[in-house]
């Protein structure tokens, strides 16, 4: 099979290559600086230079391909205005589906985010369950579920998305600072700390994007990916703790302290392209439920996530501590 993935050159993406690469698919990545994809090429993967904003970069990107996986997105930072987000994680994704469908590809798959249901009221969630997105990320990942379907109505594409749980693994860095937190001692729980957090260790999800890619009677339909347990955010901490050979956090301490000060460093950062020391979307890591039903995909997909909670928890710890990150 031959694919195209973008957002290769990040973590989720660059798995997603080389795994098919090392799976003998011919593999393409959209890459807007070949000297960052240095590992990809040594992998074997065939890069275009490009952006996933230009229509030309994605008809050339597409070309000869049977289904283009879609994983390239502008994540938080400092000082982005909202445009931004809109032309990348939005109008970006239409644009891609024309670009394929103009190219004969076969599939489009899509990457989004259970961010879009914000905090799960009532746990666990599925794929039919209200959305409410909570900032500007999350706002613009709900609109490009809307273009990439609406792009497909109008085109005839098929096109399924995606919405991973918390992904983590060797190589992660969005939850490295809980992992280091915990593993030296130095992590503060706010809040009472049972809230549900449901993680997705990245080689799970990069089989349920391939089936995604591949599977029938995925076309046209949304998909939750997410590991087998789900836990308390104590319980994930405890976790943590047990594998790295250190007590666990018995600190907590109260959320709307933290809040405030999130949002006064907003406040003053932002305007400046500052990264804030504290935002308020890190004390909603303490306050929001993320807990969800994979039925859907273990059902029409054939998913089954394989790497237990604790086994994906040491694997990632001993990653960290081979790469000097503890």
């Amino acid at each position: 099979m031959r694919v195209l993935v973008t957002g290769a050159t990040g973590f989720t993406g660059g798995h997603l290559a080389r795994a098919l690469a090392g799976r003998g698919y011919y593999v393409r990545a959209l890459v807007r600086d070949h000297g960052r994809a240095a590992a990809l090429r040594d992998a074997g993967i065939d890069l275009v230079e490009g952006d996933v904003r230009s229509e030309a970069s994605l008809r050339e990107a597409c070309r000869d391909v049977e289904v283009v996986y879609h994983i390239a997105a502008m994540y938080r930072a400092a000082g982005l205005k909202d445009e931004v987000y809109r032309a990348v994680n939005a109008h970006a994704v239409r644009t891609l589906v024309h670009a394929a469908a103009a190219e004969r590809v076969k599939r489009v798959v899509h990457c989004s985010t259970v961010g879009v249901h914000g905090d799960v009221k009532q746990p666990p969630a599925n794929e039919d369950a209200p959305l409410s997105p909570g900032d500007i990320y999350q706002q613009t990942k709900v609109e490009g579920e809307r273009l990439a379907r609406e792009a497909a109505a109008a085109t005839g594409m098929e096109v399924v998305i995606a919405r991973p749980t918390g992904i983590y693994g060797p190589g992660d860095r969005r939850l490295l600072k809980l992992f280091r937190g915990v593993a030296r001692r130095r992590f503060i729980v706010l809040g009472a700390g049972r809230i549900y957090y449901h993680l997705t260790y990245i080689d799970d999800l990069i089989e349920g994007f391939r089936l995604c890619g591949e599977a029938p009677a995925a076309a046209g339909r949304t998909y939750i990916l997410a590991g087998g347990e789900v836990t308390t955010l104590d319980q994930l901490i405890d976790l943590i703790a047990q594998t790295a050979g250190v007590a666990p956090p018995r600190l907590h301490l109260p959320v709307w302290p933290f809040w405030v000060a999130g949002a006064a460093c907003e406040a003053i950062c932002a305007p400046l392209g500052i990264e804030p020391p504290l935002y308020r979307r890190r004390v909603d890591f303490f306050t929001k439920s993320r807990a969800f039903d994979i039925s859907r995909a273990r059902r029409e997909l054939g998913y089954a996530p394989k790497v237990g909670l604790r086994d994906g928890i040491r694997k990632t710890l001993d990653w960290y501590k081979a790469a000097g990150w503890l």
